[in-house]
């Protein structure tokens, strides 16, 4: 099967579809804006924008007129009339499809095609041709209509009367799929056999019969039934599921589902696009439906329905059958003493879909009843009336599921349309309905009845005669009155309804003509009928229960009611609320069979499902997929087999969260442990072993020394105190990167919230979590903590609620250990000094014990950790729970080796960190000033004092200090590496895990800097890391710091940042002077005496002097580039192209430096440093540098101009001067945004942001932006 091909036509057809049925109403005058008027009327045709409809057109316009009014009642005109095109267009999408099943796969009763032809390269459908040989019937004026239809080759006209009224012959044999169709819909049937871009002419050709065509080497089987492998792959050979010589199965996969999911898929992303909150009612079927993986339905239903029935016979074969039939390690299975026939076997799927797990179902119990020794015939029979049921509150869904297992009939049965079976699968229907429009609208005219007593009132006078069964009918309206939001998840009292189905056949006869019994008869009656079907299904028992349950988690108001009414301790999800249902719906040591999201394994909001089912059930066997293997459910699943009371054996589990590669990888690790117990990911354990873990995470993994561990340790929460932190309501307001503001207006050291009330700061250190970095770092966020947080604790929303969360207040600005609970790139935690609120976000731990928290960052920073967190919850989200549950045991002896280890690798890491401008605490460039650098890290031992030594050498040039800096990094990279690896052994050791984890810890884990010359030269063990930098990140890290002398950011007379914000001091730049006006124009020639290039070589030279200079920049520029070209002019190319983009990167998208850009030609480009600019800034800019450079462009214009006239370089001088030419016109063309702008003095307020500020100077006072800046991209 392609799917990419059966995506594209399901995706076009629905929008083809709807955009013909649109256009089709439109012609009728009729549009989601209303209905027009009709512009000529006659007694037998009508007239609409020039089109004319027959009488039976205008009957027909007239009903969809009635039908889209009556909708329009109960919700917005534009919606009730895109549901409707929505409906009619799925109908016969739906029924399309269906017939081209059959028609490939011979099913049509008649045997000719209706869709295609039956001979090769012939495109006109077989039925046109062979007219009168099919099974239709036709009065002789429609004959004589087809003759002439025939003769004037309206063979459009033709197909559309064949094709409906083969629809309707169809009823026949498949009366719930080809449902007699309103008359009005024939008249917007959105099929055409001429049409290249139509749903038929794509679906004939492109898709193709292969992925509908059931391969058979015979032809036919033994029964004649041919398979249906076309529609799900699933065959009934000596091995269920695999080709053998009787039946080879072809390659498509399930396409019937994909189909369907592939035709709701836009309007799926639509729906849960627009609800971030509630889904509506009529959106949860599209919302949740998600199709399943063929071989996981099979695990599913192989391992519930096969297991019993194998269990109960120890002679059986199946087992040999079933592909995915999981047994125990030592292939022994516990055979129960309980002898059952096939017919007593009941399967349920109550969120069947579009049938899938019922189609295998089908497969097996025909094995089953082939083993007992019944014919097909009768097996076909017992399976569909007997064994399967089905439910689902889509009736489309519905429509598909009966398609598929009336089409199982059909392929072991070939006359099995004749035999008048009918599945036990049905839709919930909401009772409310039991009355349409047209008959409230004629009650409410007759004034006789209350309409609010006629919804819940099922007793009619004369006709429901028996009180004890009326009051079973007024139970049902109670109960189904909001069905299509609950489902299967309605339990019904247990009265006999057999007996009231009797009654209402009985009632429907009884009724007398009048016209309430009219009335009851054409609307209660079948609503109720479809109710009680409904009803006996959900009252049933069943021995063995399998679903994929809708995945919802946002309830509308109703659904959210019911569910705390019933499942409150489950209600974290509708999954969850279906896994406690099914209980009820199974005998006792009956089996389900699920595909869920992964999370109830692990997380709290489960902890009460996992707990009832650990205590009182049973994990027969599961599978745990790779995290992201199943894309068309977004979240990570599993699929799992729960028994319905205690089992005695071992559960069985498969864990496949290492292999990435999507569902087919899965599915073959799964099968590789099946023939390979000991493949080191299939385990066996008990359910009493995660009784021992706190929590109860389904950890099936856990080793008894680690079980023991659990046992032994304290918890985290027992040493540590996790708390919780701010939470803003908007961080886009009360948050800003810490380069963003003032400094003098952030407080560094705060150590207690205790008396900041009426100081002086507003910004406040803010921990958010943040990038995996180990140790120390992610220092980045300042909060608006003014006025202790005054602003925030009374930030509300538009209805007056409080939208921030300030918790735990009093642990503000404590010393912590934090990590970030998102993990995916696995558990880093930090120690973080005092100063700091910490966020939600950021989660945090406090103790007033220095000495023991940081033994904790110790244990918490090894392999330990993230081996145990895995079994805590292996999600993406570490909740603060499963950090409260790591056990942690404490060796008092071994505790001072530890900290002296901990302490080093803070050290380590603080001083990586603050070596990068972005740290509050960078003091300088290493590249600038080395041996400083090196005093700034405090080396006091013996061996620290010998690389002092080293490190301290007079340096004279940048590649001997960019040599020295390399060395003492890649020192410390080595010593962080060296000391993880020292924790790791000892805990490994304290922890009894020497047969589960190695204490090596690989680079790409090392959470530091590491320097390598070239890419080329970094090695597959840190490939990955983010923290690697090569010579060309140093050396543009050095002309970062270089820029923010210029500006006077930094300066090379004091260490640290010297000026953000406040009265700017000139007097503190004295060996390299700072730029006086705020503007370094980047050109791409030498025309400034002030520009990037001239200043930025000035700064190299007054580092490192004249003599080296040139070795400098030459230096510089092959660090740079790989091009022979002069050092200074990639110095200026990489300026001119590049280094905005970088100084995007480095600060985050939030740029301290702005740059002037008038455009792609390069005319204009300046810098300038934000906390300098000030109301007349763009102005200077403009006057001082953008005019002063359209004057050099007027002045070198003139110069080539005579030069092409003197034949001088006449070619390259005509190639400059267009170029010229262009880019005066730029700037010609920004100076006109910029003389808006400039004329009106803007001024930002740095607390805004660098986000709100430079939008802000980019926009004029009437509220028109004007693209000054470059782009934040």
């Amino acid at each position: 099967m392609n799917k990419v091909v059966l995506r594209n036509f399901a995706v076009n057809a629905k929008e083809k579809m709807e955009d013909d049925i649109k256009r089709k109403l439109e012609l009728m005058g009729i549009t989601e804006k209303g209905i027009g008027e009709e512009t000529v009327k006659e007694d037998d045709y009508l007239k609409i924008n020039g089109q004319e409809f027959n009488e039976k057109e205008v009957k027909q316009r007239e009903k969809i007129i009635e039908v889209l009014k009556a909708r329009e009642k109960n919700e917005d005109p534009k919606k009730s009339f895109n549901e409707f095109v929505e409906e009619i267009a799925y109908t016969w999408f739906n029924r399309i499809i269906a017939i081209r099943f059959m028609e490939v796969n011979d099913y049509i009763p008649d045997g000719i095609r209706i869709l295609s032809s039956d001979r090769e390269n012939d495109r006109e459908p077989q039925i046109i041709r062979e007219v009168f040989d099919t099974d239709l019937e036709f009065s002789n004026d429609e004959k004589n209509n087809i003759y002439k239809l025939k003769e004037e080759n309206k063979t459009e006209e033709l197909f559309k009367f064949l094709f409906i009224k083969k629809c309707n012959k169809l009823n026949e044999i498949l009366p719930e799929l080809f449902e007699e169709a309103e008359d009005y819909s024939e008249l917007l049937l959105p099929i055409s056999i001429n049409d290249e871009e139509g749903i038929l002419r794509k679906l004939v050709d492109e898709v193709g019969e292969e992925n509908f065509k059931i391969k058979n080497k015979n032809n036919e089987n033994k029964n004649n039934g041919i398979g249906l492998a076309g529609l799900y792959n699933i065959g009934i050979s000596n091995n269920i599921g695999i080709s053998s010589d009787e039946k080879e199965i072809g390659s498509q996969v399930e396409v019937i589902g994909w189909l369907y999911q592939y035709y709701n898929e836009k309007k799926k992303e639509e729906i849960v696009g627009m609800n971030k909150g509630t889904i509506a009612k009529e959106d949860i079927p599209i919302a949740t439906q998600i199709f399943t993986t063929d071989w996981v339905v099979k695990y599913m239903v192989q391992n519930s329905l096969g297991k019993y029935w194998i269990e109960r016979n120890p002679d059986s074969k199946l087992k040999d059958k079933l592909e995915y039939f999981v047994t125990p390690k030592n292939e022994e299975i516990a055979y129960i003493d309980e002898k059952i026939s096939p017919e007593e076997i009941k399967f349920l799927e109550p969120c069947m879909g579009s049938g899938h797990i019922l189609v295998h179902a089908f497969d097996i119990l025909m094995e089953i009843y082939k083993e007992e020794g019944y014919s097909d015939r009768e097996a076909v029979r017992n399976i569909i009336e007997k064994n399967i049921y089905g439910l689902d509150i889509d009736k489309r869904a519905y429509q598909l599921t009966y398609f598929a297992v009336m089409m199982k009939g059909r392929e072991y049965d070939r006359r099995f349309f004749t035999r008048g079976i009918s599945p036990n699968l049905t839709y919930t229907q909401e009772s409310y309905l039991l009355f349409d429009n047209e008959s409230k609208k004629i009650l409410e005219n007759s004034k006789k009845i209350n309409m609010d007593e006629l919804r819940t009132n099922f007793y009619l006078d004369g006709v429901t005669i028996d009180d004890k069964q009326n009051q079973v009918g007024e139970y049902l309206i109670r109960t189904f009155e909001d069905a299509k939001e609950i489902g299967s998840l309605i339990k019904v009292e247990n009265f006999d309804y057999d007996s009231f189905d009797r009654y209402l056949d009985e009632c429907r006869e009884r009724y007398t003509g009048s016209l309430m019994g009219e009335i009851w008869r054409e609307n209660v009656y079948p609503i109720m009928k479809q109710i009680v079907k409904t009803t006996k299904i959900l009252n049933n028992k069943y021995n063995v229960v399998c679903t994929n349950p809708p995945y919802l988690n946002k309830y509308n108001p109703k659904l959210k009611k019911f569910v705390e009414t019933n499942y409150k301790d489950y209600k974290g999800d509708l999954f969850s609320v279906f896994m406690v249902r099914v209980f009820d719906f199974l005998v006792k040591d009956g089996y389900s069979g699920w595909m869920t999201p992964m999370v109830w394994m692990f997380i709290k909001t489960y902890e009460e499902l996992r707990k009832y089912i650990i205590l009182n059930k049973s994990i027969v066997t599961l599978i745990q997929m790779e995290y992201s293997a199943f894309e068309e459910a977004v979240v990570p699943i599993c699929s799992f087999i729960l028994k319905n009371g205690k089992e005695k054996e071992k559960g069985l589990y498969f864990k496949l969260s290492d292999f990435k590669g999507g569902m087919e990888v899965q599915n073959q690790k799964v099968l590789e442990a099946l023939e390979n117990k000991k493949c080191g990911y299939f385990y066996e354990t008990k359910e009493e072993n995660f009784e021992k873990i706190p929590g109860m995470p389904i950890g099936y993994w856990t080793s008894e020394n680690l079980l023991e561990d659990f046992e032994k340790g304290i918890k985290t929460s027992e040493l540590v105190e996790p708390k919780v932190g701010l939470q803003t309501g908007d961080n886009n307001l009360f948050l800003r990167q810490w380069y963003e503001v003032k400094e003098e207006k952030i407080s560094y050291n705060t150590k207690s919230i205790t008396g900041i009330e009426n100081n002086e700061y507003k910004w406040y250190p803010y921990n958010k979590g943040g990038e995996r970095r180990q140790w120390y770092g992610n220092y980045d966020y300042v909060v608006n903590w003014e006025n202790n947080g005054d602003e925030i604790r009374n930030f509300k929303n538009d209805t007056g609620r409080i939208r921030s969360s300030v918790k735990n207040i009093k642990y503000y600005f404590k010393e912590a250990i934090t990590y970030s609970d998102i993990t995916s790139g696995g558990f880093a935690i930090r120690y973080r000094e005092k100063g700091s609120i910490h966020d939600v976000t950021g989660m945090s731990a406090f103790l007033d014990n220095t000495f023991k928290l940081k033994y904790i960052l110790g244990l918490l920073s090894t392999k330990i950790s993230g081996y145990i967190f895995k079994i805590l919850n292996p999600t993406i989200h570490l909740q603060i729970g499963n950090f409260s549950n790591f056990p942690v045991i404490e060796n008092e002896q071994i505790k001072p080796k530890v900290i002296s280890i901990v302490d080093d690798c803070i050290k380590i890491s603080k001083y990586d960190w603050n070596t990068f401008e972005t740290a509050w605490d960078f003091k300088v460039s290493p590249l600038v000033n080395f041996e400083r650098y090196i005093e700034n890290y405090n080396l006091e031992d013996e061996e620290n004092s010998e690389n002092r030594k080293v490190f301290s050498s007079s340096i004279k040039t940048i590649e001997e200090a960019y040599s020295q800096y390399k060395k003492f990094t890649n020192n410390q990279f080595l010593k962080l590496k060296e000391n993880e690896e020292e924790l790791n052994r000892i805990f490994i050791d304290i922890y009894g895990l020497q047969d589960e984890l190695t204490s090596d810890v690989s680079d790409k884990d090392i959470t530091i800097a590491k320097i390598f010359d070239t890419d080329d030269e970094i090695n597959d063990e840190i490939k990955g890391n983010s923290y690697v930098l090569t010579k060309e990140n140093v050396v543009k890290q050095f002309i970062s710091y270089a820029v923010g002398c210029m500006f006077g950011r930094y300066s090379l007379d004091e260490e640290g940042l010297t000026f953000a914000g406040g009265e700017f001091d000139k007097n503190k730049y004295s060996k390299f002077i700072s730029d006086e006006d705020n503007c370094i124009p980047i050109t791409d020639s030498e025309y400034f005496s002030d520009d990037i290039v001239t200043r930025f070589v000035e700064f190299v030279k007054t580092v490192y002097g004249e003599e080296t200079l040139e070795e400098n920049l030459k230096f510089i520029a092959q660090a740079l580039s790989n091009k022979n070209d002069a050092p200074k002019d990639i110095i200026r190319e990489y300026f001119l192209k590049s280094f905005y983009d970088d100084h995007l990167k480095r600060y985050k998208k939030r740029p301290i430096y702005w740059l002037y850009d008038a455009g792609k030609k390069n005319g204009f480009k300046a810098l300038i440093y934000m906390h300098r600019y000030n109301e007349q800034t763009t102005a200077k800019v403009r006057i001082g540098y953008l005019h002063e450079l359209q004057k050099h462009y007027e002045r070198r214009a003139s110069f080539l101009k005579d030069e092409i006239e003197s034949n001088n370089n006449r070619k390259k001088a005509e190639q400059e001067l267009k170029k010229i030419k262009s880019q005066l016109d730029e700037c010609k063309q920004f100076d006109e945004k910029m003389n808006h702008l400039s004329s009106e003095y803007i001024s930002i307020d740095l607390d805004d942001g660098v986000k709100v500020n430079y939008e802000k100077v980019q926009t004029g006072r009437d509220g028109k932006r004007y693209e000054i800046f470059g782009k934040v991209k």
